[in-house]
């Protein structure tokens, strides 16, 4: 699994790249890497505080309006009302005061692009961890702001028997 991700960092850095060499005659701003990480720290945050909070708009509004964002053991959910579903389902399935706990662990970014590689860690309402794993989240700028435009998540726990 891990060659796999590496190699969707690889592609994803490799388009990145293309995409910002594609038109020599613009430059590109230099990108503050600093305040990029700290806004997207506060990004991941804010969807945590939503998830906590059982905010399906607060949690919503880290994504674009035509984002895919794929999930585990189902289908990917593609534009903002089958995200909204998905999250509403996700929140109202948590009884027990559930949370999680997303960090920025890698960062690139050129131009208007930026993929984070994150890790998340979910609590129950004790605080004791019950799971983690890692996320990779592809955002574009728009209207000067952030947005997640792909992202997926794996787990590290091991796949549960069907039966």
């Amino acid at each position: 699994m891990k060659s796999k991700f590496q190699l969707a960092i690889m592609l994803i850095a490799s388009t990145m790249f293309f995409t910002s060499c594609s038109t020599p005659a613009e430059k590109a701003e230099a990108v503050d890497m600093d305040k990029l990480k700290v806004e997207i720290q506060a990004m991941e945050d804010a969807f945590a505080a939503g998830e906590k909070a059982k905010d399906v708009d607060a949690v919503a509004a880290y994504y674009s309006d035509n984002a895919t964002s794929f999930n585990r053991n189902e289908p990917p959910s593609v534009g903002m009302a089958a995200i909204k579903e998905k999250i509403a389902k996700n929140l109202a399935q948590d009884t027990t005061g559930e949370y999680n706990v997303y960090k920025v662990v890698d960062l690139y970014a050129a131009g208007d692009m930026a993929v984070e590689i994150g890790s998340w860690d979910k609590f129950d309402a004790s605080g004791a961890k019950m799971e983690n794993g890692y996320y990779m989240s592809y955002f574009e700028k728009r209207d000067g702001k952030y947005k997640c435009v792909r992202d997926m998540s794996v787990t590290e726990s091991p796949a549960k028997s069907p039966m």
